[in-house]
């Protein structure tokens, strides 16, 4: 047997303690992790700087950077999101429909836990704890296997979790992490059938999408981002200019950022002269078709045609052209990917149609694309961002981290 057969064994004998805890074991476990990293943040701020420290000599860009990094603040944050978490109703054990049938049995539909969840995710350390909570409050164990820059925050942070499971008196095994960072290890992981029941792996478009190709075990896809921003020739033009900025800017690593505008070629001059000063402000690069090339010049650069289905994670912006806001929503479903999409408008009626036929798990009207969170959406920290239609779709909190079982009371029926 395998270290990670081990591990997932450990895992599965730890589904059967965590499944029947109870809502106030969970949550006292849930606080004892938050007040440890409170009390042992050093530890954890010190480990994630050997980490940015070696990721800053291997090269790594900056906004990729942004993602490592922990700062007093960030894990305040966290901490944060681990005790919203523990505020957030239990899904366990709800019981969602009950029906007596003409033969008298009683038949109910009862959440329950999916189990062992193994989420495979890249250099963001906040996620170690995201994941761990999420999956904490809903009765899943979790394995999380982090990318190699990460590593040793995230050694140091799931020690520190599971020394608060074991003084909460839950298995310390309720969460584990995969100490090897290697491709081997990985796939390995997503072919352990038996021991794991869902796979999600959140990070970027080829991470993603290896996954999928490759897990044997059940997928849940999350986190490819392209997102557009369709600015109609009814925007207020500075409000456009003002959300495109924090879509792009705030954080352009994060899945929710924008990475296409559609400017409505009527007010594509107008819009652009209100934008690209604020794009300015961290050196945009600006990636144009032909006609918004020629309205800003040398501070653009032909687009290539790569770049309409690109998730830059960076500052780095595609600029298009569209006749109308049907071109603009034919172009948004051939190239998103359908994680969020945004129209700025003052049209009741365009918003409303724009709502309607874009297929995306977060459409949005007059607002940034970076809203697109569990903490944003009021379901605390999400485990990801799906982009499949299946039972969980956008923001994945405690709900889409449960399955059902049937119960069913009888008196002797035999059929």
């Amino acid at each position: 047997m395998t270290a990670l057969q081990q591990q997932g064994e450990a895992a599965k004998a730890a589904t059967y303690v965590l499944a029947t805890a109870g809502t106030a074991k969970k949550n006292a476990a849930l606080a004892a992790i938050a007040d440890m990293l409170t009390a042992r943040q050093d530890a954890w701020l010190a480990a994630n700087a050997e980490d940015v420290a070696a990721a800053k000599e291997a090269g790594m860009r900056p906004a990729m950077l942004d993602r490592l990094t922990l700062t007093p603040d960030r894990v305040a944050d966290i901490v944060d999101g681990v005790r919203q978490v523990m505020a957030l109703p239990d899904p366990i054990g709800q019981v969602t429909k009950v029906e007596t049938r003409p033969n008298g049995l009683i038949i109910g539909r009862r959440r329950v836990p999916l189990g062992v969840i193994a989420i495979i995710f890249e250099a963001r350390p906040n996620v170690t704890v995201d994941a761990a909570a999420l999956c904490l409050k809903s009765g899943n164990v979790c394995i999380l296997r982090g990318g190699k820059e990460a590593i040793r925050s995230n050694r140091c942070v799931t020690a520190l979790m599971r020394e608060a499971l074991r003084s909460a008196g839950l298995p310390e095994d309720c969460i584990s992490l995969v100490q090897d960072t290697s491709h081997e290890t990985a796939n390995e992981l997503m072919h352990l059938d038996g021991y794991v029941d869902v796979l999600i792996p959140r990070g970027g478009a080829g991470l993603i999408r290896a996954v999928a190709k490759e897990a044997s075990v059940p997928v849940i896809r999350t986190g490819e981002g392209v997102c557009h921003i369709y600015i109609d020739d009814e925007a207020d033009l500075d409000m456009g200019a003002n959300i495109l900025y924090n879509a792009k800017c705030s954080r352009p690593s994060v899945c929710n950022a924008v990475e296409c505008v559609l400017l409505q070629e009527d007010v594509a001059a107008d819009f652009l002269a209100k934008a690209v000063p604020l794009l300015d402000k961290h050196q945009v690069e600006l990636r144009c078709d032909e006609k918004a090339l020629k309205l800003v010049g040398k501070r653009g650069v032909p687009a290539a045609e790569a770049d309409w289905d690109a998730e830059y994670d960076d500052y780095i912006l595609a600029v298009r052209t569209v006749k109308d806001m049907d071109e603009a929503i034919a172009f948004i479903n051939r190239h998103g990917t359908g994680h969020s999409e945004a129209i700025i408008t003052k049209n009741y009626f365009k918003a409303q149609h724009f709502l309607d036929r874009v297929d995306a798990a977060a459409v949005y009207v007059n607002a940034s694309t970076r809203f697109t969170d569990g903490g944003e959406f009021g379901l605390g920290a999400e485990i990801g961002i799906s982009t499949q239609k299946m039972h969980a779709r956008g923001p994945m909190g405690l709900e889409e981290l449960t399955s059902c079982k049937y119960v069913i009371y009888g008196e002797g029926q035999v059929r």
